[in-house]
Parts: C-alpha cells; structure tokens; sequence
C-alpha cells in the first residue's frame, strides 16, 4: 500500500494508471475509519476488480464545517486508519493537507469554490449553510486529482450522495457514482466517527434516530399520512431521549429533495439530533 501527501504526486500516479487503461476506484473520507468506510473500501473493489487500483482520500476538509463546529475536534488517527486501509487491500491512500488542497487560502489567495444551489439548501443545508459548498469543493479537486472512473459513498449522507451526483451530471465529471448502503450498530445506530463522542448515557439514547426511522415506517405501511402530523408524532417520539435534541426531521422525495405534504411507503425520510454538541444524522427510504 503506498501513501501520498501530494496533489501533484497523486495525479502523477492517476495519469499513468489512466494511460496504461487500469480503472480507479476511489473513497474519498474524513478518517477516522469505521467498519461502514471499510464496506465503501470493498466496494470500490469490487467494482474495478483486481486488476483496478483502489483509493481512499484522509482529510479532514476544513471548508465544510461551520466557524462553531467540530473541525479542531473532529477525531484523527492516521495509523490506526492506514492499518485498516492496508487491512482491506487499499492500494493508495491519499493524505493532503490543507497547503496541499487550498493552496494560497492561509494568505488569501484562494477563492474558488463549486456550489450546488439547488439539493443542498434543504435539511443538511438549512442547518450548515456552508457545509455543501465545502463538499462540493473539495470533491470536485478530489476528482480532478484522483481521476477515478467510480467512486464510493454511504448512504448515511443521503443527501450529500445526491449533491455530489447532480454536480457529476452538472459539470460532467467522468466518474460513476455508487451509494452504498449505511452500516448500522447491533442495536441500529448508523456507524459515525461522532460516535466516539457519546458518553456511555447519550450512546444507550442515540439509537432513538433508527427508532424514529422504524415508527415512521410503520406507521405510513397502511395509508398515507399527514407529513405535518407525522412530523409532531416523531418530535414527540423522539422526547423519550431526553439527552437528545431534535435538529430537523423531514419528509421528502428522493430525487428532487423536496418536502412532500403526504407521506407514503416509498417517501424518504431524515433526521438529525444533537447529543450534547454531537450532531447526529439519518435516513431510509419508508
């Protein structure tokens, strides 16, 4: 397994793979590496086949998080993660830092970015008003320096997988897309890096988003339901947790994003909750 911290060095490497027809597959990640990052890992093998090579982006990408949110606190620990990586046959792991990535930004001298103003303004993007513009960012120069011809995300990030596929049709990026499915906790949490900061209490409640997942499915598996209605039963189902703080639950359809006004089987869902200064999220399809 090779290691590389230079963009340049990085597109050295993508061009001879390219030139001599080797397909690429990539997972771009913040680290700290969980058995769900591993499963996207599989993935992107599985699509390019022992003979394509595999590559998993490390950084944790300063652009999407919000001035009061976790980025010096966000978890890191590279050797555990390239031990994981090595583990899971990775071929490259690609290690930027931030001179490498937004060259000039300490000084002022950055200031291009790539903005999806559409899908990115609800949920995720009403709570973090610039988180997407910041994903959207460093995925588009992720691409550009990687140049795979698939990539892998989890479906946990329900709607940061659709912006990142509207900018791929947008701008016309040559790489296919795959979303793959959330891994879950025993007891249903969807597995996060955030949850290494639950202490043992906020852990037993947190499982209460995958509850509110279930209640929500069945209680459209008969008949439609009132999203409004459906909205204050789950704010009110969700107060069983009492550490747990409702953020936003939505009701919506599954391409365009949009908020629906009837709730069905087949609708999807996603919600986020704050233990504490934790924000977690989550979604399925009802």
């Amino acid at each position: 397994m090779q290691i590389v911290s230079s963009v340049a060095a990085m597109q050295r490497l993508a061009q001879k793979w390219r030139r001599a027809g080797v397909r690429i597959g990539f997972v771009p990640t913040l680290g700290y590496l969980h058995a769900g990052h591993l499963s996207l890992v599989r993935e992107a093998r599985r699509r390019v086949g022992k003979k394509g090579v595999v590559v998993v982006s490390i950084y944790v990408n300063p652009t999407q998080f919000g001035p009061k949110e976790d980025l010096a606190k966000y978890p890191r620990d590279l050797p555990r993660d390239l031990k994981l990586c090595r583990a899971e046959g990775a071929d490259v792991i690609f290690t930027p830092n931030d001179a490498e990535m937004y060259p000039g930004k300490a000084e002022g001298r950055y200031s291009t970015y790539v903005v999806e103003e559409t899908l990115g303004r609800v949920m995720e993007g009403a709570s973090r008003p610039t988180h997407f513009r910041g994903v959207t960012t460093v995925v588009a120069k992720l691409f550009n320096i990687v140049l795979p011809d698939v990539s892998v995300f989890g479906q946990k990030d329900y709607q940061q997988a659709a912006v990142i596929q509207r900018m791929v049709a947008d701008m016309n990026f040559p790489v296919r897309i795959i979303v793959a499915p959330t891994l879950r906790e025993r007891d249903g949490l969807a597995m996060s890096s955030r949850n290494k900061y639950l202490d043992a209490e906020q852990r037993a409640q947190a499982v209460i988003l995958f509850h509110a997942l279930q209640a929500a499915k069945a209680a459209v598996a008969k008949k439609p339901v009132a999203a409004a209605q459906l909205k204050k039963d789950l704010q009110q189902f969700i107060t069983a947790a009492p550490l747990g703080r409702l953020d936003y639950v939505e009701f919506f359809d599954s391409e365009t994003l949009q908020p629906v006004a009837k709730v069905k089987r087949g609708t999807h869902m996603a919600l986020a909750v704050f233990f504490g200064k934790t924000r977690l999220i989550d979604n399925a399809r009802l």
